[in-house]
């Protein structure tokens, strides 16, 4: 199977899920507040809003269930060409929706019913997605191929928000919520037939191939992980919750945050976070790569401690001027957090066997995003409360962080697992004294 046909279809996938989640996530300050909760308080408004998108997280440990049961048992390639159709179709849905002030509740009901679309297709997609390029990895390139993958957060996130930033530009305030804003949304249909096609031209892993030669394919994948790897079901969860909340911030609720409460323009906003997700993707392939040298847990804890360090310094920089949020956002998001992202997918698949690979991964991941997907609720009423103050946001921060740090001491260091299918359990027991 051709290695680069392979790799690209689990990023051209990748990038249009996330650009359709993301885009979600950009608009629904912008957009939906406005739009579709018109008939409340500004401030309720903004809450509701925040609480659809936090809903489209809440529902991706479903789609991971879903998608990861029949990754697991027809296999990754057919599983994923269906993530792709729910997330696209919904997005492009989106784009064609009546206003508050059009049908009345009927909208943001819509709006909702969409959005559990989008969270339960993203649910399925980012595990195979990961697991598409790990399992067709190059013996000693594990960490190389799975960071390709994540490629799609900054990649989908950039085009999400220079999709609605250039709209912006190219029409007037009234043009831009009166139809400006449905462009972005609507195009998601030419993106997605291009994945399809690409998708369609790769064939089935092999670790999976070997697992149903085998016969041995899960009958219930997510009642066997519960069964035979809770363990690393929530070290999973537990190490993505403490770098999650700050993802989070930093790719969504950060628009809000420096522009309502900060007096930034929309247009710095957009491009410090643009210049921090340009940066990830530079960063993200490179920590890969390193990462099958020198091991995916050094360099995991090594980001978040980082991360720790510098929760209270960054919101008290931002607080100063554009250059500061400029700076911040590219040290912490494209750097920092990049880092521990390049390692995440890899490091979390070489936790479970073939057999509940795709369950395990998706499954565990998406329980943290459901948790740290309400994040923005939270912060709004936190502001609300306390003003933009960077004591009680870093605090926050660095609470989850602790959860993360003392969780990855507990993880076993995967650099020398020589074989992917290779027990979990016999590598722990052999490797349990390194870091």
């Amino acid at each position: 199977m051709n290695k680069n046909r392979v790799l690209l279809a689990s990023l051209s996938g990748s990038v249009i899920e996330w650009y359709d989640f993301y885009l979600y996530g950009t608009a629904t300050g912008l957009v939906f507040s406005t739009l579709f909760f018109s008939g409340q308080d500004p401030s309720i408004a903004l809450l509701l809003a925040f609480a659809t998108f936090g809903i489209g997280y809440a529902a991706r440990p479903i789609g991971s269930i879903i998608f990861g049961h029949f990754g697991d048992r027809i296999g990754r390639k057919a599983t994923l060409m269906w993530t792709l159709i729910g997330m696209g179709g919904s997005s492009f849905l989106i784009g064609l929706l009546p206003t508050y002030n059009q049908v009345g509740l009927l909208a943001p009901i819509l709006l909702v019913v969409l959005r559990l679309i989008q969270g339960i297709s993203l649910g399925g997609e980012w595990g195979g997605a990961v697991l598409l390029a790990t399992e067709s990895a190059p013996k000693g390139r594990r960490g190389l191929y799975g960071s390709v993958p994540q490629l799609g957060v900054p990649l989908g996130l950039v085009a999400g928000s220079f999709s609605l930033t250039l709209i912006a530009y190219l029409t007037t305030d009234a043009q831009f919520l009166a139809w400006g804003w449905r462009i972005p949304f609507l195009f998601s249909a030419v993106l997605i037939v291009l994945a399809l096609w690409i998708r369609g031209g790769i064939e089935e892993t092999s670790a999976f191939q070997k697992q149903k030669e085998s016969g041995e394919i899960a009958k219930v994948p997510i009642v066997e992980t519960f069964r035979n790897h809770r363990k690393s079901l929530f070290h999973v969860i537990g190490l993505k919750i403490g770098d999650g909340f700050f993802n989070v911030f930093l790719m969504s609720f950060v628009l809000v945050y420096t522009t309502t409460y900060l007096g930034y323009s929309n247009e710095i906003a957009l491009t410090a976070l643009t210049i921090g997700c340009a940066t990830m993707i530079i960063t993200i392939p490179v920590v890969g790569y390193i990462s099958d040298f020198i091991g995916r847990k050094v360099i995991y804890i090594s980001g978040l401690v980082l991360m720790f360090l510098l929760a209270i310094p960054y919101f008290f920089m931002i607080e100063q001027g554009a250059t500061w949020l400029y700076y911040m956002q590219a040290a912490m998001l494209g750097i920092i957090w990049a880092a521990i992202f390049a390692t995440q997918g890899t490091l979390f698949s070489e936790l479970f066997p073939a057999k509940v690979r795709y369950t395990g991964l998706s499954f565990g991941y998406q329980m943290a995003a459901a948790i740290v997907g309400f994040g923005p609720m939270l912060w709004t009423t936190m502001v609300d409360s306390f003003g933009p103050s960077h004591w009680v946001f870093g605090g926050f921060m660095m609470g989850g962080l602790t959860l993360s740090l003392v969780l990855s001491l507990f993880v076993p260091n995967t650099k020398n697992v020589s074989q992917y299918e290779e027990s979990i359990e016999k590598f722990k027991k052999d490797n349990s004294l390194q870091i």
